[in-house]
């Protein structure tokens, strides 16, 4: 990162500063101003509530006094840029990374199309802070813009093209499989989602590091648009399909933060892309594919396609036999009604490490919750006459019987999956509405716990 990230400054002699009191001392605080700085506050009806802020008036000079209930978030000064008028602010103590990072994360704008109604409000970042901060910035807005492209400059093509670019950063190698070819690989569920639209199913397959560390594979879910095939989506289901490979994205993200960081591992990142377009030589319910690990699939429902770009990528991912799967993917609705847009699902094979990132998310403000891989409920994939059906027909545990399915393709990898929205649905500190990256900040730090940080 050679650049302050959107939202940050060097350090100046002009900026005002933001002071940070605790809720649980606000009371004590207010006692110490002067009657005319109460006052002040008092108009502007500070009561201490934490997320709260207001103008602080000492003699000439002005501050900003910010509540907050003193666990550092993202979310503690996640609203500022965006509220704050347009200017630059330092904070008068040094604080917690988190703090930071949320500053930064509320600072993003997606402005490829329209110039931003306004610029967010500038924080100097501290010198011995700004390479992390900055680099997971970068990486988190990485992702967000992915995402929130719509899908006529998001195609295959375009997404294989922000890997090349990011292996070519990083100085990682980088190999793309695309169209018919992918059938010689034997990658015949990926062709098969992809073979109706214009621009071609592709696969793209990162890899850096030393070949000494740890072999860790990141896998994203890259469906750059999903009309739902033939089983076609009504108009409200089709709207925000653009974000359907914010799996895809969420993992270039997490990519990117582990070489910018550069952990000591091996990685693997493997990103499976097509559009589930309509034509007429689009794949169809009842029709049986051939898979990268040999199972037959019977096709129950077209708009259940994004297992099946995994499937095969969880296989390729499986035979180098790493030390780790992850897998992202706005794979089912069931996963929402079971833990809404702002929690990740999470599915792991091993329970210290679903143990491990799932503290490292409540720790961060990343939420994930573990979801039961219900060994009893394969029999709702079962096929009379092929290997597995990527559908349930039953309306029950669709996330679960989506991830069991997964299951079948990782061998005896040690498998996290997620399931996520990669989405907000409404504003809100740090998280401005649109695309996110879920799970990213949890499984990064899962991997610097495990596996070290930067020598």
């Amino acid at each position: 990162m050679s650049d302050l990230p959107r939202g940050f400054c060097n350090s100046t002699d002009q900026s005002t500063p933001i002071i940070l009191v605790q809720t649980s001392d606000v009371r004590e605080w207010l006692e110490q101003q002067s009657p005319s700085s109460t006052e002040w506050l008092r108009r502007q009806k500070f009561s201490g509530k934490a997320g709260q802020h207001a103008w602080y008036e000492d003699g000439a000079s002005s501050s900003v006094v910010v509540a907050w209930n003193g666990t550092p978030a993202p979310e503690t000064l996640g609203a500022l840029p965006m509220v704050l008028p347009e200017g630059q602010y330092h904070l008068s103590t040094q604080v917690h990374d988190l703090i930071l990072l949320g500053w930064g994360m509320g600072a993003y704008q997606f402005d490829r199309y329209t110039d931003p109604k306004r610029a967010p409000a500038e924080l100097v970042l501290p010198a011995e802070q700004s390479s992390r901060i900055g680099n997971l910035v970068d990486a988190i807005s990485l992702g967000r813009d992915l995402i929130n492209t719509p899908a006529a400059d998001m195609a295959p093509s375009n997404l294989m093209a922000e890997v090349q670019a990011m292996a070519e950063e990083f100085g990682a190698t980088c190999d793309l499989t695309t169209g018919d070819a992918l059938l010689d690989r034997n990658c015949g569920a990926i062709h098969a989602v992809g073979r109706a639209a214009e621009d071609p199913p592709s696969l793209a397959e990162l890899r850096w590091g030393s070949t000494d560390h740890p072999h860790i594979v990141i896998i994203g879910k890259g469906v750059t648009f999903d009309s739902g095939g033939l089983n076609l989506k009504n108009a409200s289901g089709m709207r925000t399909m653009k974000k359907d490979m914010g799996g895809a994205a969420t993992a270039i993200a997490l990519a990117y933060a582990i070489m910018a960081e550069e952990l000591p591992i091996q990685l693997s990142l493997i990103i499976p892309a097509a559009e589930n377009a309509v034509s007429g030589n689009a794949f169809r319910p009842g029709d049986i594919l051939n898979t990268h690990a040999g199972l037959t699939v019977e096709i129950d429902n077209t708009d259940a396609e994004g297992r099946l770009l995994l499937c095969d990528a969880l296989s390729i991912a499986s035979k180098s036999d790493p030390e780790l799967i992850v897998d992202f993917a706005t794979l089912t609705g069931s996963a929402r009604s079971a833990v809404g847009t702002e929690i990740g699902a999470m599915f792991a094979t091993s329970d210290e490490v679903a143990t491990a990132i799932g503290a490292a998310g409540s720790d961060l403000n990343d939420a994930v919750w573990r979801m039961p891989l219900h060994q009893p409920y394969k029999y709702m994939i079962d096929s009379k006459i092929a290997d597995l059906v990527n559908s349930a027909a039953s309306p029950y545990a669709g996330s679960v019987t989506a991830a069991l399915f997964l299951q079948h393709f990782v061998g005896e990898s040690n498998w996290v999956h997620f399931d996520i929205m990669a989405y907000n649905t409404r504003n809100r500190a740090a998280h401005p509405e649109g695309g996110e990256v879920m799970g990213l900040r949890a499984v990064l730090s899962y991997l610097e716990d495990t596996y070290g940080t930067a020598a």
